[in-house]
């Protein structure tokens, strides 16, 4: 037995993903605990959580919606990418995997919810 959710390939790597900004965010300085390490761990988590929230509503409408909060947390952390490349957190390496694999994670969910008719 398995909730809808856990066969869409989106939301699989969402999860995998949000497990990877976890692992990153580690390593960021003690005194972002509060701030920007808080702040990329809860965006990427959102990522997989609104996905999984759509996905059981009634309404096709309701759950693309939930995927574009999906398209904005994932937004939201690839801005925290920058963040953390700019202070120097992370190398230009980590960035840019992250990065990639963020872009491509946004394409996915568009292209998931772009074929959702109402």
């Amino acid at each position: 037995m398995s909730f809808k959710f856990e066969k869409l390939i989106i939301w699989q790597k969402s999860m995998d993903f949000g497990e990877l900004i976890f692992k990153l965010s580690q390593k960021f300085p003690k005194d972002e605990m509060f701030n920007l390490t808080s702040q990329i761990r809860r965006a990427s988590d959102s990522i997989a959580l609104n996905i999984s929230e759509g996905s059981i509503l009634q309404s096709k409408l309701e759950f693309k919606k939930f995927l574009g909060y999906s398209i904005r947390s994932l937004a939201e952390t690839v801005t925290c990418l920058y963040k953390a490349k700019n202070r120097e957190y992370i190398t230009e390496e980590e960035f840019s995997k992250l990065y990639n694999e963020s872009y491509n994670l946004m394409n996915q969910i568009v292209a998931f919810r772009n074929q959702i008719k109402e």
